[in-house]
């Protein structure tokens, strides 16, 4: 939402947000956007009358807020709908999905793009380092997007990515999460297969090769064509040069295309550049090009983030908090440091892990 109401400023609407815990990085972007902040609900923010509401999909029934929307007959929207209608029409629109890797890919996407000279628009649920915003709506006819499959609002229960129309549209991984919403992974097989639906046959799919669950979506029926990327097989392929993947080279159908030397490190990142790689070529961007672009790239805040080195001490910030997210990060980390102590201080914060979804897989990918 915080990217979505710098978007909105940027259009040159006044814009102001409530939220229960509005901290840093994003309330510090919104406050140099000059964007008001609202800690907690009050309908005492909704006056006067604004001309828009823009509704999270945190909030529903029961809330004063909410409550007062419908009784005083104000306008309403949800994000992604307001985004289909006022940034994404008439775009270009390159969405990343999957559970994990979304706001690490997205980045690297917009990052590769404007490399290019393609000052595209995006939006990224982080704050991408190399730009020091969530969002913006961009010079080009091309937008990239962080497409998520939560749902989209109280009022409507469809995936947020349902509205994004994208014309490129990369699919990372899919495994069960957000069990808040999704019985099991079958509901989210659902959901993905109605992504597949609003591509053109005209467009193009990345999507990771092995990966049992996006197997299946496709085989529900796609219309669209389809290229692979993984480590060892697939379309898009990677080497490592080094342990922690740092160094990897690329190929494109068996052909080496170009070599990556970069910041980052881990298979999981390696991954992600293969399918930013990929879509980026789909719109004419230069895969050797993309490839040394990447040594610039900076990913974004709370993804393996250095915080500090402290009498030799190296602390770490990462969003990881699936299984499979906190294994790829500790593999990583174990890849640079080799046998060197690794302490990890995990903060069971999403739903899915309060409702204790993981207890069975959690303590192996620790």
């Amino acid at each position: 939402m915080g990217g979505i109401a710098l978007l909105a400023r940027e259009l040159g609407h006044a814009v102001s947000g409530s939220d229960q815990n509005v901290y840093p990085p994003m309330s510090t972007q919104l406050e140099q956007s000059g964007i008001a902040l609202c800690q907690g609900y009050s309908v005492n923010d909704l006056k006067p009358a604004p001309d828009l509401v823009i509704i999270g999909n945190t909030l529903s029934r029961g809330n004063a807020c909410i409550e007062y929307i419908l009784d005083a007959g104000l306008p309403f929207t949800s994000g992604p709908q307001w985004l289909s209608e006022n940034i994404l029409r008439h775009k270009h629109v390159l969405a990343v999905s999957g559970t994990h890797g979304k706001t690490t890919t997205t980045s690297m996407l917009a990052w590769l793009l404007e490399q290019a000279g393609n000052h595209c628009g995006f939006l990224v649920g982080g704050v991408a380092e190399n730009f020091g915003v969530s969002a913006r709506s961009g010079l080009s006819d091309h937008f990239v997007i962080e497409a998520d499959e939560y749902d989209t609002a109280f009022f409507d229960k469809r995936s947020k990515f349902i509205h994004y129309h994208a014309s490129t549209l990369i699919i990372n991984n899919i495994e069960f999460d957000h069990a808040d919403i999704f019985a099991d992974i079958s509901d989210i097989r659902r959901q993905f297969h109605h992504l597949l639906k609003t591509v053109p046959a005209s467009g193009q799919i990345v999507a990771r090769h092995g990966d049992v669950e996006i197997s299946k979506v496709l085989t529900m029926g796609c219309w669209t064509p389809v290229q692979t990327f993984g480590l060892r097989t697939g379309d898009w392929t990677g080497k490592p040069g080094n342990a922690d993947y740092s160094n990897f080279q690329v190929f494109y159908g068996g052909q080496e295309i170009g070599q990556v030397n970069w910041q980052l490190i881990g298979a999981h990142n390696a991954e992600n550049a293969l399918a930013a790689i990929a879509a980026a070529a789909r719109i004419g961007v230069d895969p050797g090009h993309a490839c040394t672009s990447l040594t610039g790239f900076r990913s974004v805040k709370r993804r393996l983030q250095l915080l500090a080195n402290i009498k030799g001490v190296s602390v770490y910030d990462d969003f990881a908090h699936h299984p499979t997210a906190i294994r790829a990060t500790l593999d990583a980390l174990r890849s640079r440091v080799g046998t060197d102590r690794i302490i990890a201080v995990l903060e069971p914060r999403s739903n899915t892990m309060k409702m204790g979804t993981h207890k069975e897989t959690l303590a192996a990918s620790l």
